[in-house]
């Protein structure tokens, strides 16, 4: 390798270990390499713009982060809660439930794990704790059950993965609906474990008058996952469509309906939600830089040749499984948006050698990252409920492994069997 490669290895580590946000890694260890490897800077520039103008499905990037903090703001998940209290509450540890049961509803609303933590996640921690429920569980439940907002539709991680895979978003999207629903039960044969062991309480039954109040009170909130999937499958309009349509209806009930934002409010997420847009279009812009250099490279078919040199590619069983260690162990130290961006573009050749579905694999590499969310010692997620509740750390990460251990099993179950995930995107036509 020359030195212009080693500067731009180099660089990027240095920055990293430093602490550096992985989109400035990215941007400044490839500029030294472009400089010191004399390529034409118009070419890149080039690059750039056509990239930035070709991928119109990053628009629904900044709109799904805007909605969930939209959501969040407006207290439209307290709602949720009431609703997924009425449906999973009678159940032994019902609180808990109730949890993961919110996470799926929120999930087609956000896209965002970390939004999920942070909003409905902290609320059902006190909640949970007001019933009996001991904290560290209500916040490893809380964090455990965030990992279904970004693979149940619409998904931050999904867009990015399609932006990068050219896979289809809209398929992407339904076919991240059933592995969220095994990962959901997944989390709930655990609660409903551990409950009966701690004896945990189970929440009261709902008369039909009281459910059917409560189903009114959350049917508005109810309706957008399903406005949003039923649009993208019978085609009415675009996964980017779809994310612009949820900010509309997000803002109606916030604003006319409930009336639970007003216009200081409304200035305040505006504001927060370009700042999230802007940090991600610039780490987004450094991949795109970071991507020219590892084609110019060649280093994604190195990467591919040497996985078939060492028989991984021979069962796609084979390279699943070890792809699937690679981003467990990215997850547990890496930001989500690094990890697709960086190792993505590298492992693809390997992954088409290997005969194995986009569709399928983007699905499974978002699980495995959400998952990493969840693990120590990254573990972001429990990083944040652990804050935002003043719960010690070590307890939460205690319970959290158990949960792990649950979605691992999630995650060998959608990799093992591609109808999992395919399943309804063939229903609605994909001939992947």
């Amino acid at each position: 390798m020359g030195i212009a490669v080693w500067v731009w290895l180099g660089v990027f580590v240095v920055t990293f270990v430093l602490g550096y946000p992985f989109g400035f890694s990215m941007f400044i260890s490839s500029v030294l390499y472009i400089i010191l490897a004399g390529v034409d800077i118009t070419s890149v520039v080039d690059v750039m713009v056509i990239q930035f103008e070709t991928n119109f499905v990053l628009l629904a990037v900044p709109l799904f982060i805007f909605s969930a903090k939209l959501m969040n703001a407006s207290k439209l998940t307290d709602r949720l809660f009431g609703f997924a209290s009425a449906v999973v509450g009678p159940l032994r540890g019902g609180l808990a439930h109730v949890n993961i049961v919110n996470s799926i509803i929120f999930a087609g609303m956000s896209g965002s794990e970390i939004a999920d933590v942070a909003g409905p996640g902290t609320m059902e921690v006190f909640a949970m704790e007001k019933v009996g429920f001991d904290r560290p569980f209500a916040c490893a439940v809380s964090a455990a059950s965030a990992t279904i907002g970004p693979i149940i539709p619409p998904s931050i991680p999904m867009v990015i993965y399609a932006m990068l895979s050219g896979a289809s978003v809209g398929y992407l999207f339904l076919g991240g609906l059933l592995p969220g629903i095994i990962l959901a039960f997944s989390l709930m044969v655990w609660v409903f474990i551990i409950s009966g062991k701690r004896k945990y309480p189970v929440g009261h039954w709902y008369p039909f008058r009281e459910f059917l109040k409560v189903f009114v009170d959350s049917f508005l909130i109810l309706l957008a996952p399903i406005i949003l999937l039923g649009g993208i499958y019978t085609g009415i309009f675009t996964p980017t469509e779809a994310a612009a349509i949820v900010c509309v209806y997000a803002l109606l009930l916030s604003l006319f309906v409930y009336r639970t934002v007003g216009a200081k409010g409304l200035y305040k997420l505006l504001v927060e939600s370009v700042v999230a847009a802007g940090f991600t279009s610039f780490t987004i812009g450094g991949a795109f830089l970071f991507g020219h250099v590892l084609a110019r490279e060649e280093i994604p078919a190195k990467v591919a040749e040497l996985f078939v040199a060492l028989g991984i590619t021979n069962s796609p069983i084979t390279t699943m499984l070890t792809v699937n260690l690679l981003f467990l162990l990215l997850g547990a130290f890496v930001d989500v948006s690094a990890s697709l961006l960086i190792v993505v573009p590298i492992i693809l050749p390997v992954i088409k050698t290997a005969g194995i579905d986009l569709v399928h694999f983007g699905v499974v590499v978002t699980m495995n990252l959400m998952i990493g969310l969840s693990t120590p010692p990254y573990g972001e997620a429990g990083f944040i409920i652990a804050r935002v509740t003043n719960t010690p750390l070590g307890a939460v990460f205690r319970e959290l492994i158990r949960f792990i251990l649950f979605m691992i099993a999630a995650l060998v179950t959608i990799s093992l069997i591609p109808q999992t995930v395919l399943w309804i995107p063939r229903l609605a036509g994909y001939g992947g």
